[in-house]
Formats: C-alpha cells, structure tokens, sequence
C-alpha cells in the first residue's frame, strides 16, 4: 500500500497556485473510524490534529493544522481525530463520481468568489 506525504511546511505561493482556498471543507469532531480512500485525496489541514494508521500494519502517519496531506488511492485505515479537525480537500485519480463533484465545488466556489 502507498503511504501517506505530509508536507509541513507548504508555502503560501504553492497553496495559492494550487486554489487551496477554493477547495471544499470537511469537518469531524474527535473520533476515531475506518476509512478507504477510493481517490487520491490531497488535503490541507485548516484546524485539528489527526493519526492516521494503515490496515496493513505500517507505520501511523500523524498531521496537523498547516499540513499539506497526500492520501493514495487504495489507502485503507482508521482515522484518530485527536483535536477536531477541519480540512480543505481536493480528490484526483479515482472513483470518477467524487473526483467529478470534488471538480463541481471547486468550480462553484471560485465563482462564488470572483462576486
């Protein structure tokens, strides 16, 4: 199974370019579920701190707020939200309906934005 990259140090330019601020929010309160990522799903981490610990028996990843995450499509684990997390998110490379409305969010709020 692919690991999970933490960026802890993204610079303000690289979230810019990337539209961070256009992608859509996910929040959870402190938690612990499973969870399989059917995308690749790259997050930026507004709030919280969470670990995130692979069925597979490897290593825990651990992330907080200011993190750029990279989960890999395939990544099967259980989330631990030990501070309550809030998350910008964009998916790519997986199930075509949740890239495809990830895409549709985006879009929407930077049209939001532009009025």
């Amino acid at each position: 199974m692919n690991n999970i990259t933490v960026d802890s140090n993204p610079s303000e330019a690289q979230l810019k370019q990337m539209g961070v601020e256009h992608w859509p929010t996910w929040e959870k309160e402190v938690s612990v579920f499973p969870w399989s990522f059917v995308t690749t799903e790259v997050a930026y981490i507004v709030e919280g701190e969470c670990v995130m610990t692979p069925n597979d028996g490897g290593p825990a990843t651990t992330f907080k707020a200011g993190d750029l995450v990279v989960f890999p499509n395939g990544y099967k684990g259980t989330w631990e939200v030990k501070k309550a997390l809030k998350k910008r998110f964009k998916h790519r490379d997986g199930n075509f309906v949740k890239c495809a409305f990830s895409r549709y969010k985006i879009l929407k709020n930077r049209i939001k934005s532009a009025f």
